[in-house]
């Protein structure tokens, strides 16, 4: 388990996330159990991130990052602001989210102009990220970020946040036609019908219930109350809306949106 050695900058977001140098030599977005969203978004990151990995989808490595007390009271920047008040980021066990490299040297960008979309070499991998999002009924826009790795040319896409997957702390389903789809259609270009979204709808269908359970065993009980019961129900959710996927990708296909421009 890494442990958080020194802090290197607040990130923009609502979770109020930190990016933190840790033991094992990386650098992790760490999101704190008492940010201002809910603490089961630490579970959701954490299921989130893993499930979507067993997918065969791009996403930054992830942790459980232990802070320790000593460290938020000698750093100024490791505090919650939630209106006009502030709290000290809470010590002990929170989400990390690897960043790709150091971050004094890799940049990385979270927004890329249509004209770069075109540089990203895994762009097709925002098909499956969708057969993702529509499963755990992300209700937050798709976010990714971009780089390129030392000695290569094209962007490398990396699918970042999964904390509002579930619907944020509800841990509920409220499906809607736009749920789950990335800003720009551009990254869709490449999808030309159902079989846009294979493998990822294949590797969903024969995902089994000891999968999700081996992931859930990661999760620390703090970040969902010690409430074993309700995490097992949102187990048995998922392993039952599998089936509903490809329904929900074409309803997403007949949206006022059309995100689908080359559906034949």
């Amino acid at each position: 388990m890494p442990l958080a050695l020194e802090h290197i900058r607040r990130m923009r977001g609502g979770a109020q996330g930190h990016l933190m140098r840790c033991s094992d030599g990386g650098y992790y977005v760490v999101k704190f159990q008492n940010n201002p969203q809910h603490t089961r978004i630490l579970a959701n990151e954490l299921l989130g991130t893993r499930l979507a990995a067993r997918l065969g989808i791009p996403t930054a490595p992830v942790a459980v990052v232990e802070v320790r007390q000593e460290l938020i009271e000698n750093t100024a920047e490791l505090i919650v602001q939630q209106g006009l008040g502030r709290t000290l980021c809470s010590a002990g066990l929170q989400f990390g989210s690897r960043y790709p490299g150091d971050p004094a040297r890799q940049v990385v960008h979270d927004f890329l102009p249509d004209e770069l979309l075109s540089q990203v070499e895994n762009l097709a991998d925002f098909a499956g990220m969708l057969v993702f999002d529509k499963w755990t009924c992300n209700t937050n826009g798709r976010q990714a970020i971009y780089f390129r790795e030392p000695g290569r040319a094209r962007y490398q896409a990396w699918m970042i946040d999964q904390g509002f997957c579930f619907n944020a702390s509800e841990w509920n389903f409220p499906d809607a036609p736009l749920r789950g789809l990335y800003a720009r259609n551009r990254v869709y270009e490449g999808v030309r019908g159902p079989e846009s979204f294979e493998p990822w709808l294949a590797r969903l269908e024969k995902l089994d219930e000891r999968a999700l359970d081996d992931i859930a065993k990661e999760i620390p009980p703090a970040w969902y109350d010690g409430d074993f019961d309700v995490l097992e129900r949102l187990l048995d959710q998922l392993l039952r809306r599998r089936s509903r996927v490809r329904e929900l990708i074409l309803d997403a296909r007949g949206s006022y949106r059309q995100p689908f421009p080359n559906w034949e």
